[in-house]
C-alpha cells in the first residue's frame, strides 16, 4: 500500500521555482511519460497528487524545496484498517484504540500522528470515513458493518444513536477565556450536573480562586478549572487531551486520582498525556500511536501499562513485527557521576532575595551558578518560580558588580517564558536565518539547533499559524540561539510530547555546556528536570501567599527534599529504569520513605 501526502500549508507553487516551473511536476517521472500524477489545483495554489498513478520513486519529494510532500510504502494489510483520511492527499489514521468501560485508556504517542484525530472521531466530532470521500464516504450502516465482530462494534452503534453523553477536555486551555467570560464559580454551578461541585473544588484547590474572573487566570488554573468542569458534568465518556500541562507534580497526582475516580462509576476515559510518570500512574492499559507526524498514524494493539510505556521507550512493537524509532529512551538509575554542581567559573552570583508583590511574599537564599552549569528549578505553582525568575534575570542586567575593576559589568539574559510571545506576523524561516547567521554559535550548534528542533519543517509557517508544541520550539530555538550569560526557561516542555520532551532536555543541557554560559530551568515534568538540570532549587512554602527557598543543592538532595514535600516517591522499572510513582502506602513507598530515598534507589 503507497499513500502520497501534500501538506498544503508548506506547498507555495508561486515561490518554488524562479522560473515558473514546478519542480515535483517537472521532473516527476509519471508526468514526463503523459500521465497527470501531479497537477497544480484550479486556483493554483497547490499541487494535486494522484496517489494510484504514483509510481513511488521519490523523485518529487527531493525536489520539493518546501519539503511539503511524502510518499510512503506501508503494509497491504493495512489498506482496509484506515479509519480516516482528511483528504486523497492528506493525513490518514490506521485502526482506532479501543475503550472499554471501567477502564482508563492511556494514549501515547508524537505530537502530529493523529491522537486528536481519534479523539475527534470517537466523540463523533469527526465521522469516520474509512479512508473514503465523496459519494464514495460510508454511512453509519457500513461504518457499524465495518466494526463487526470487535469490541468497537457496540461503541458506534451507541454514538450513531447519541446513548453515549461524551464530555470533552481540550488539549488546549488558553483559549478559554476567549470562550467563556465571568467567575470560576459560575461556570462550575453551571455544568454542576453530579452535585459535588464543593468536594471536587477542594480536591482540585479552586477553593482559593472561585471569585476570581476566568480572564485573570494562570495556566495551571485554567488547567484545574477545565479538569473541574469535565469531572462535574454525569457523562458516559470522558476525554481528557494533556491534562496535565501547567500542573505541579502534586496537582498532577490529584488530578490523576481524581480521574481514576470515574471507573468505580464504570465510566468510558480515555487520556492523552505526554507526561509518562502520571501516564503510568492513571492508566489501566495503553494505546500507542506510531507513524509519521503529518503523513500518517497507525494506532497500535492494546497493551498493558508498565509494557506498553517500555514498547514505546524501546520503539519496537513484538506482536507487530514494527520498529518505529532507531534507538531507545534511555533513563540512568543513579544520580549522574559527573554533575556540574559547584564547579567551574561563576557566571553569576546572587545575594539573599525578597520581593513582595500584594499579599504575595518571597524570600530565598543568595547563591551562585557557574559556567556549564543549569540549575532545575521545582516547587508547587504559585510558589514564586517565575518571580524568582523574573528577578534573577533583572538583577544580571543591572545590579552584577566586577569586583576587579569596582564597577557595574552587566550580564545578557535570554528569557524563553511561560506564556509565550513572540510576533505573529514573522515566518520561522526568518528566525532560522538569524540563526544561521548568528556570529556567536558554531556550525555543529546550529544545525543542532535546527535539526533538534525540527525547524525545517515548518519554516515557512506564520508564527500566528504554529500550534502550541510547534510554538514552543521555536520559542526554545528563539532562546537559546541569543547571545546570553544567562538562559532563563520557563516550562520548556509544555506542549511537547515525549520524544520532543527529552530531545529538548538533552538539547538544553548541551547547549549550555558548549555555550560555557548558565541557565535555569523552570519544569514540574520530573523526568525532563532529571534529564535538564545539574543541582535543584527547591521552593516551598504557601502558593499565593509565600515562598522560600534554600540554596540549590545536589540532583539527590534536591529531589529528596522536593518530594518530601510532596509526599511522593518514585520507583525505578526493572526494564527501562525509567521513574515510576509509587502507590501512596504501599511497600515501596513505606521503605523509600523510611530510608529517604524518594527518587534515586541506592545501589
Amino acid at each position: 500500500m503507497r499513500i502520497a501526502v501534500l501538506n498544503k500549508d508548506f506547498c507555495k507553487p508561486n515561490k518554488c521555482s524562479p522560473y515558473g516551473e514546478k519542480p515535483c511536476i517537472k521532473y516527476c517521472p509519471r508526468v514526463r511519460t503523459g500521465d497527470e500524477t501531479i497537477v497544480l489545483s484550479p486556483d493554483e495554489k497547490y499541487v494535486i497528487i494522484t496517489e494510484s498513478l504514483c509510481s513511488g520513486e521519490g523523485i518529487c519529494i527531493k525536489k520539493c524545496p518546501f519539503k511539503a510532500i511524502s510518499i510512503v510504502n506501508l503494509p497491504d494489510p493495512l489498506e482496509n484498517q484506515i479509519s480516516y483520511r482528511y483528504g486523497s492527499d492528506q493525513f490518514s489514521l490506521f485502526r482506532l484504540a479501543i475503550p472499554k468501560k471501567g477502564k482508563v485508556l492511556g494514549i501515547i504517542g508524537q505530537n502530529g500522528i493523529g491522537k486528536s484525530t481519534m479523539l475527534k472521531i470517537l466523540s463523533n466530532e469527526l465521522k469516520l470515513n474509512l479512508g473514503k470521500f465523496g459519494e464514495e464516504a460510508p454511512d453509519w450502516a457500513q461504518i457499524i458493518d465495518h466494526f463487526k465482530g470487535s469490541e468497537l462494534h457496540q461503541y458506534f452503534i451507541d454514538l450513531k444513536e447519541n446513548k453515549l453523553n461524551i464530555v470533552y477536555k481540550p488539549q488546549n486551555i488558553n483559549i478559554i477565556p476567549k470562550y467563556v467570560s465571568g467567575r470560576v464559580i459560575d461556570l462550575l454551578k453551571k455544568g454542576n450536573e453530579i452535585k459535588k461541585l464543593d468536594q471536587i473544588s477542594e480536591e482540585l484547590n479552586l477553593t482559593e480562586i472561585l471569585e476570581r474572573d476566568i480572564s485573570v487566570l494562570s495556566g495551571g488554573e485554567l488547567q484545574r478549572v477545565a479538569i473541574a468542569a469535565a469531572y462535574l458534568k454525569d457523562g458516559d465518556v470522558y476525554l481528557f487531551d494533556e491534562p496535565s500541562s501547567y500542573l505541579d507534580v502534586s496537582e498532577r497526582i490529584n488530578m490523576a486520582k481524581l480521574i481514576r475516580t470515574l471507573t468505580a462509576e464504570n465510566k468510558t476515559i480515555i487520556v492523552v498525556e505526554h507526561d509518562l510518570a502520571i501516564l503510568d500512574y492513571l492508566s489501566d492499559y495503553i494505546s500507542i500511536l506510531y507513524g509519521e507526524p503529518g503523513v500518517y498514524g497507525i494506532v497500535s494493539h492494546p497493551q498493558g501499562v508498565r509494557v506498553g510505556i517500555n514498547i514505546y521507550l524501546n520503539g519496537y512493537i513484538k506482536d507487530e513485527n514494527v520498529r518505529f524509532r532507531d534507538e531507545p529512551i534511555l533513563f540512568h538509575e543513579h544520580p549522574p557521576q559527573e554533575s556540574l554542581f559547584g564547579t567551574g567559573d561563576i557566571v553569576f552570583s546572587y545575594d539573599d532575595i525578597q520581593v513582595s508583590l500584594g499579599n504575595f511574599n518571597l524570600t530565598t537564599s543568595g547563591s551562585e551558578i557557574h559556567s556549564g552549569e543549569i540549575i532545575g528549578i521545582l516547587g508547587p505553582n504559585g510558589i514564586g518560580k517565575t518571580t524568582f525568575i523574573n528577578t534573577i534575570a533583572n538583577r544580571a542586567i543591572t545590579e552584577n558588580y566586577n569586583d576587579d575593576k569596582n564597577k557595574k559589568n552587566n550580564l545578557s539574559v535570554s528569557v524563553k517564558s511561560q506564556y509565550i510571545k513572540i510576533e505573529e506576523d514573522k515566518l520561522v524561516s526568518q528566525l532560522i536565518t538569524k540563526i544561521k547567521l548568528a556570529s556567536h554559535l558554531s556550525q555543529s550548534f546550529k544545525k543542532r539547533l535546527i535539526n533538534g528542533l525540527l525547524l525545517e519543517n515548518i519554516k515557512e509557517r506564520s508564527i500566528s499559524e504554529l500550534s502550541g508544541g510547534e510554538l514552543q520550539r521555536v520559542a526554545i530555538a528563539q532562546c537559546l540561539s541569543t547571545e546570553a550569560d544567562i538562559y532563563l526557561l520557563d516550562e520548556p516542555s509544555a506542549f511537547l510530547d515525549v520524544e520532543m520532551r527529552l530531545k529538548v532536555a538533552q538539547l538544553i543541557k548541551k547547549s549550555i555546556e558548549e555555550l560555557k554560559k548558565a541557565g535555569f530551568v523552570v519544569e514540574h515534568d520530573i523526568i525532563t528536570q532529571d534529564f535538564v538540570a545539574d543541582s535543584i532549587l527547591v521552593f516551598e512554602g504557601i502558593p499565593g501567599l509565600e515562598g522560600k527557598a534554600m540554596a540549590p543543592q545536589s540532583l539527590r538532595d534536591g529531589f529528596n527534599m522536593f518530594l518530601k514535600i510532596m509526599g511522593i516517591t518514585f520507583r525505578r522499572d526493572s526494564i527501562t529504569r525509567r521513574p515510576r510513582v509509587n502507590k501512596l502506602g504501599s511497600n515501596k513507598d513505606i521503605y523509600q520513605k523510611r530510608i529517604n530515598e524518594y527518587y534515586f534507589i541506592p545501589k
